[in-house]
C-alpha cells in the first residue's frame, strides 16, 4: 500500500484532515449502525447539550507502523473502557467496547495511507469523542448523542531531540474534590487553559497542579501524569482520586516492574519531598515520557539531578522499552498490541 507523499519527519504535531472518519448516533435509547463518512464537518442544533452544558468526553490513542510493516494500535481496549467510565460519570450512554474497537479498526484501515512509515518518528493519532447532540434548555442530560472518531498523522513530539521541561507549581486548581478530575472530559481541559496560558507567558513549559483540598500533594499537569524516580531507582507515581488514570502510566508501571525489574510504588506524593527524587517525567499518549528538569515553586527552584540536558537514565530506559513495544522491536505483553493491517 502506497503512503501519502508527505515529509513525515516535518509534519508537526497538529491536525491534518484525512480521508474517512467514523460516526454513530444515539437516539430513542439506542445506537444506530454507524459507519464511515468522508465529511469532516459536524452539524448540530443550536441548543445541543454540548453547547449548553458541555456534556462531552473523549479519548486519545495512536496507530503505528511496526518494523514488519504491519499497522497496529496500542491497548485500545483500555481507551474503550476509560471512555465508558467517563460516559457513566457524565450521564451519557456508553459506546460498547467492541463497537469502539471496530470503529478504530475501520478508521485506521480506511486511512492506512496516512499512517506514517516505520522509522519516520511520526504516528497516526486517533481521537474518539462523544457529545450531546440533542437540544437541551433545562439543566439535564440530553437524550441524543453522537460518537465520532477521526485520525490524523502527527510528527514526533520531541522535534529536534528531548529537552527536559521547566514547570511551575500552579496557583489554580485543576479539579474539585469529588469532582470530574478522574474522567477524560473536555470540561477539565477547558478549566486548565487559563492556567496553561499563564504558565507559558511566565516562561514555563507546563503546570504542576496540587491536590485541591490541601494543596500539599502533587496531582498532574492537566494533560499528563507525573512519574518520579528515587535515588535508589524506585519508580513512584502519585495516588489521588482526582488524577486521570493514564493508560501510558499504567503501561510504564508494568514495564518498570516486569521488563526492568524495578520497584514501583503508587502513593500520595508531597510537594515538599520533590527534592528527594533523582528524576521526574510527565507521561501520556503524545510523547510517552517528557523529562522534567526543574520545578519552580513560587521562586524556589527544585532541580532534579538528571539535569536540563537529557532524559535521566531510568526515564530513558522506560521510554525506549515502551516505544519499542509499540513499534514492534520489543516483544509486547499478551493483548497489548491490536494488529489492524
Amino acid at each position: 500500500m502506497e503512503k501519502k507523499n508527505l515529509d513525515w519527519s516535518n509534519i508537526g504535531f497538529s491536525y491534518m484532515p484525512t480521508d474517512m472518519r467514523y460516526v454513530a448516533n444515539y437516539k430513542d435509547g439506542r445506537w444506530d449502525e454507524g459507519g464511515l463518512t468522508a465529511d469532516s464537518n459536524v452539524v448540530i442544533n443550536e441548543c445541543a447539550g454540548i453547547l449548553q452544558y458541555c456534556q462531552e468526553c473523549f479519548e486519545g490513542l495512536k496507530a503505528y507502523t511496526t518494523e514488519d510493516g504491519s499497522i497496529v494500535t496500542f491497548r485500545p481496549d483500555l481507551n474503550a473502557e476509560r471512555m465508558m467510565d467517563s460516559c457513566a460519570r457524565l450521564e451519557m450512554p456508553q459506546f460498547p467496547k467492541e463497537r469502539f474497537l471496530e470503529a478504530v479498526d475501520q478508521v485506521v484501515r480506511a486511512n492506512a495511507a496516512w499512517v506514517p512509515p516505520f522509522g519516520s518518528g511520526a504516528t497516526f493519532y486517533l481521537r474518539p469523542y462523544m457529545f450531546a447532540s440533542g437540544p437541551v434548555i433545562g439543566v439535564k442530560p440530553s437524550t441524543e448523542y453522537q460518537f465520532r472518531l477521526f485520525g490524523t498523522p502527527v510528527g514526533p513530539y520531541f522535534k529536534g531531540g528531548v529537552r527536559p521541561l521547566t514547570i511551575c507549581v500552579s496557583d489554580f486548581d485543576r479539579a474539585a474534590p469529588h469532582g470530574t478530575g478522574h474522567v477524560k472530559a473536555g470540561l477539565n481541559y477547558a478549566m486548565s487553559l487559563h492556567a496553561n496560558v499563564t504558565a507559558h507567558a511566565a516562561g514555563y513549559d507546563e503546570n504542576m497542579f496540587l491536590d485541591p483540598a490541601t494543596r500539599t500533594y502533587v496531582e498532574e499537569t492537566g494533560g499528563a501524569n507525573f512519574l518520579f524516580i528515587t535515588k535508589d531507582n524506585e519508580v513512584v507515581t502519585p495516588k489521588s482520586d482526582s488524577i486521570l488514570p493514564s493508560i501510558t502510566r499504567r503501561s510504564l508501571v508494568y514495564v518498570a516492574e516486569h521488563y526492568l525489574g524495578l520497584k514501583v510504588t503508587q502513593r500520595p506524593v508531597k510537594l515538599s519531598e520533590l527534592s528527594d527524587f533523582a528524576e521526574c517525567g510527565l507521561c501520556g499518549t503524545a510523547a510517552v515520557i517528557s523529562p522534567v528538569g526543574k520545578v519552580v515553586d513560587h521562586g524556589k527552584e527544585i532541580c532534579f539531578p538528571s539535569g536540563m540536558t537529557e532524559m535521566g537514565p531510568i526515564t530513558k530506559k522506560l521510554y525506549e522499552t515502551l516505544t519499542g513495544i509499540q513499534m514492534g522491536t520489543v516483544e509486547a505483553p499478551e493483548g497489548w498490541i491490536r494488529k489492524i493491517v
